[in-house]
């Protein structure tokens, strides 16, 4: 016989939470064995029932969503945490999966799709609402980018040169520049790179095949 997925669902208005507890109680595969209106009162629960998955609300009052799934995943990392809300902007979306959700939802889902994420979870496959599934992407995107993506035709010239070990008065030479115009680009190729100083600027250089 299969053995009952144990649920904690967590979320500060109660209609939410009664209507969520009394779904999920008809469904044979789900024992509920606990629920919570904040935070803190989650991790306590968490604590003492150890659920295979948990449904958590981020906005509550005495200890936000994000800082319980922090705290449950320090002492039960095989809890699931499937985020249940009503926000996807950056500031909710990105510190809730760096602090260990499993999955994200919205709060627009029906019961059968967070009975699945339920499932799903349970099976180790996420379930990331759409929208903040693009959203994940984009950032993906943007932290594939090299830094050096962003430095211009002639700072990638004058990096090239850097990372030959030319002098400054040299670089003005080749390019045919002032000494003041080869400073100005040193120093932003510097911020762009997010390196101390011209030895780093050369290293990065040569690891990203610039030479």
């Amino acid at each position: 016989m299969t053995k009952p997925i144990k649920v904690v669902v967590v979320d500060d208005h109660e209609m939410v939470r009664k209507g969520l507890l009394m779904y999920l109680s008809t469904e044979p595969l789900i024992e509920i064995v606990g629920e919570a209106s904040s935070g803190k009162q989650a991790v306590d629960i968490v604590r003492k029932e150890m659920p295979d998955v948990v449904l958590m609300d981020l906005l509550m009052e005495n200890g936000n969503g994000i800082d319980a799934t922090k705290a449950i995943m320090e002492f039960h990392s095989t809890c699931k945490i499937i985020i249940i809300t009503s926000y996807y902007d950056d500031e909710q979306v990105f510190p809730a999966i760096e602090a260990g959700a499993f999955s994200y939802m919205l709060k627009t889902s029906n019961g059968e799709e967070i009975l699945d994420a339920i499932f799903k979870a349970q099976q180790g496959e996420p379930k990331i609402e759409p929208k903040v599934a693009s959203k994940m992407m984009n950032r993906f995107r943007r932290e594939e980018r090299k830094l050096h993506d962003d430095l211009t035709e002639r700072e990638i010239e004058v990096l090239r040169c850097i990372g030959n070990g030319l002098t400054n008065q040299e670089i003005a030479d080749k390019l045919f520049i002032s000494i003041k115009t080869v400073k100005t680009h040193v120093s932003n190729i510097l911020l762009k790179l997010e390196v101390a100083d011209r030895t780093q600027a050369a290293i990065y250089a040569n690891r990203n095949n610039i030479i």
